[in-house]
C-alpha cells in the first residue's frame, strides 16, 4: 500500500515541476499547480510557450530535484509577510489578497523553492519517482478569457514505474481513438481558423451519421407521443428576460446589438429551445385533458463557450441537440420522468454507449442563491421529489451541489471521452419556475387554473458530441446501421464494371449506403483502402463472380466470408440493420 495518497504525490510532482521551471526560466511567474484526476498541471506566465524539447529538459531537471531528496517543509506567515515573500510573484500575491485578512498564509518549501500552497505534500522530493510530462497548452488565468493566457504544463505521476507505463500505454491507445484526430483523418469533420473556434464543419460522412441519428430519434419520439416543432434560432432580448436567461445565462449567449441599451432592439442566438416551445403551449387555453403535452425538436443551439474549454466535436459553440419539453400535472410528473429516462436508456443501448455512463443528481447551491430563481422551500421540495423518483427507479447516482439549471434540478447522464474527461451527454430537468414566469396554465378538473410542471430533456443529447464519442468507442468503425458507407463494391478489372454498376444501383435503390470503386488500381490496394476507411463490407467482383451471378463478400472484422448471391447479401444487410447490431 502506498505511503501517501496518489493525489498528494501528484500535487508534490507539480511543485517539483515548478521548481524545475524556475531553475531553467528564473523570470517565470507561478500561478496554480493542483493535482487532477489523471495527474497534475501547473500554470506559468512565461515569455514563450514551452516546446516539446523544453519539456524534455524540464523532466531532466525534475529528476535531478528528485535525486536531491529535499525535505518538504511547511510554515505559515501573516498576510503582510506573505505578500513580501511573494513580491516577485504577482499571481501568488493576488491569491493572498483574496484570502481573509486575518488568515495565516501557508507555504511549502523544498530546497531553494517556496510556494504558496494549502497542501498536503509528501515528506521529501525523492518520493516523486515515476512521472512524465505530457503536454503544454494555453489556459487563461482563473479560467477568465479577459485575463492573461498562461502556459499550462500537464503531467502525471504514479507510485511505481509499472503503473506509469500502463498509464502511458493507455494514453497512446486513447490518442489512436481520439475523435479530434481520427474524425479528421476519416473525413467526418473539419475546422477552419477563419470560420472560428468551436464551429466545426461536418463533412459528408459526419453529416450522414448525424442525419441517421436524427431520423432515428425523431421517429422514436413520434412513436412515443411527441409533437414536432420548428422554432426560430434567435429572439429578442425580451424573451430571455422573461425566461431568466438574460440575467442568469447572458455570459453564455451570443448577443446581437448593444445589449446594455434598453432603447435598442437587441437579439440573441438561442442557447436552448424551451422559451420558444412554451409559445406552442401558450397558443391557446389548455385543460388537464391536454396533458401531458410532449414537444420535441431537433434544435440548433449557440453557446459562447470559453476557448480553453472547446475540443473537437465534444464542446463547441454551435451544436444540434435532441431537445424536448413536457408539460404535465403533478400526478404525471414521476411517470413522465421515468419515460424520459427510458427513452434515454433506449437510445444509449441502440448506439452502444449504455455501459459507459454514470448518473449525477445535480442540485442547487444554497450558498449561491443569486445563481438561481425560486425560494429555498421550492428548491428543497422539488429536489426531494426528484430524489424520491430516482430512488423509486433504483438508479445508482451521486448528488452534486451547484450543477443544477437556474430554474430546477436535473439528472445528468455523464460519459467520459477516451482521455477520461467527463461531460454530460443527456439531461432530464424538473422545472418548477418557468411555467409561472411565462403564464403557462391549465384548467384542472375542479375548474381551477394551475401551472404545470415542465420537464426539459434530451433523448440522445448533442449530436456532435455523440458522434465524437461513437468515433472514439468504435475507433471509427461505426456499426453498420449508422455507418456512413455500409458497403463498397470493388471490381477487379474493367471487365466487371457493368456488373458492379448493377450491384451498386441495386443496393442504392434498396436504401443502402453503397459506394463503387472503379479506379484502375490493384484489388489489394482497394481492399486495404476500404479497411482504412472502416467500411463494414467489401464486395469483390471478378470474372468468376460475374459468371456465377454472385459477389465475394469481405467483412472488415471477420475477413473473407465467401461468395454470396446479391439476394443473400441484401438479406444479411437487412437483418443486421434491423437488429441494430453493434
Amino acid at each position: 500500500m502506498a505511503e501517501f495518497p496518489l493525489s498528494t504525490l501528484r500535487h508534490s510532482a507539480s511543485h517539483v515541476l515548478a521548481q524545475a521551471v524556475l531553475r531553467l526560466h528564473p523570470d517565470a511567474k507561478l500561478a496554480i499547480g493542483p493535482s487532477i484526476e489523471q495527474g497534475f498541471y501547473y500554470d506559468f506566465d512565461v515569455e514563450k510557450p514551452f516546446t516539446a524539447e523544453e519539456l524534455e529538459a524540464l523532466e531532466k531537471e525534475m529528476k535531478r530535484i528528485v535525486r536531491e531528496r529535499y525535505r518538504i517543509e511547511t510554515f505559515t506567515l501573516p498576510r503582510a509577510e506573505a505578500l513580501a515573500l511573494m513580491e516577485n510573484q504577482p499571481y501568488k500575491q493576488e491569491m493572498i489578497r483574496d484570502l481573509p485578512p486575518e488568515e495565516s498564509i501557508r507555504f511549502y518549501k523544498q530546497g531553494e523553492f517556496t510556494d504558496l500552497c494549502a497542501g498536503p505534500h509528501v515528506d521529501h522530493t525523492g518520493r516523486v519517482k515515476a512521472f512524465k510530462l505530457l503536454s503544454a497548452t494555453g489556459a487563461y488565468w482563473r479560467g477568465d478569457s479577459s485575463r492573461k493566457m498562461l502556459c499550462r504544463i500537464y503531467g502525471t505521476a504514479f507510485d511505481s514505474k509499472e503503473e506509469l507505463e500502463r498509464h502511458l500505454t493507455a494514453l497512446e491507445e486513447a490518442k489512436k481513438r481520439d475523435h479530434n484526430r481520427l474524425g479528421r483523418e476519416l473525413e467526418f469533420f473539419t475546422t477552419v481558423d477563419y470560420i472560428g473556434q468551436g464551429l466545426p464543419i461536418l463533412m459528408p460522412k459526419g453529416a450522414r451519421v448525424v442525419q441517421l441519428l436524427q431520423r432515428f430519434v425523431e421517429d422514436e419520439e413520434q412513436r412515443r407521443g411527441y409533437l414536432l416543432t420548428k422554432t426560430p434560432l434567435l429572439a429578442k432580448r425580451e424573451l430571455y428576460k422573461i425566461s431568466g436567461h438574460w440575467d442568469h445565462y447572458r455570459d453564455g449567449m451570443f448577443v446581437i446589438g448593444p445589449g446594455d441599451d434598453e432603447e435598442a432592439e437587441v437579439f440573441a442566438l438561442r442557447p436552448m429551445t424551451c422559451p420558444f416551445q412554451f409559445m406552442v403551449y401558450l397558443s391557446r387555453t389548455r385543460s388537464y385533458r391536454d396533458l401531458p403535452m410532449r414537444l420535441n425538436e431537433t434544435s440548433t443551439l449557440f453557446r459562447n463557450e470559453a476557448s480553453g474549454e472547446m475540443h473537437g466535436l465534444i464542446r463547441v459553440r454551435q451544436f444540434t441537440i435532441s431537445e424536448g419539453h413536457i408539460a404535465c400535472t403533478p400526478d404525471q410528473l414521476e411517470g413522465e420522468f421515468k419515460d424520459c429516462l427510458d427513452l434515454a436508456a433506449f437510445m444509449l443501448k441502440a448506439v452502444g454507449l449504455d455501459d459507459d455512463v454514470s448518473y449525477r443528481f445535480s442540485k442547487w447551491d444554497e450558498n449561491n442563491r443569486e445563481k438561481y430563481i425560486g425560494s429555498s422551500e421550492q428548491w428543497n421540495d422539488v429536489q426531494d421529489r426528484m430524489r424520491d423518483i430516482l430512488n423509486h427507479m433504483e438508479i445508482a447516482y451521486e448528488e452534486v451541489d451547484g450543477e443544477a439549471a437556474f430554474y430546477g434540478p436535473k439528472l445528468d447522464i455523464q460519459i467520459r471521452n477516451v482521455h477520461g474527461k467527463e461531460d454530460t451527454l443527456i439531461t432530464i430537468q424538473i422545472d418548477f419556475q418557468l411555467a409561472e414566469r411565462f403564464g403557462m396554465e391549465y384548467i384542472d378538473r375542479d375548474g381551477a387554473k394551475r401551472h404545470p410542471y415542465v420537464l426539459h430533456r434530451t433523448s440522445l443529447g448533442c449530436y456532435e458530441r455523440t458522434l465524437a464519442l461513437l468515433i472514439e468507442k468504435y475507433a471509427g468503425a461505426l456499426p453498420l446501421w449508422i455507418a456512413p458507407t455500409q458497403a463498397t463494391i470493388l471490381p477487379i478489372t474493367e471487365r466487371q464494371h457493368d456488373y458492379a454498376r448493377g450491384l451498386y444501383d441495386r443496393l442504392r435503390a434498396a436504401g443502402y449506403r453503397a459506394e463503387l470503386d472503379e479506379r484502375n488500381e490493384k484489388i489489394g490496394f482497394k481492399i486495404r483502402e476500404a479497411q482504412v476507411q472502416k467500411v463494414p463490407y467489401m464486395l469483390i467482383v471478378g470474372d468468376k463472380e460475374v459468371e456465377a451471378g454472385q459477389v465475394s463478400v469481405r467483412d472488415r472484422r471477420q475477413g473473407d466470408l465467401g461468395a454470396m448471391t446479391p439476394d443473400d447479401f441484401e438479406a444479411r444487410l437487412a437483418d443486421e440493420v434491423a437488429r441494430r447490431v453493434l
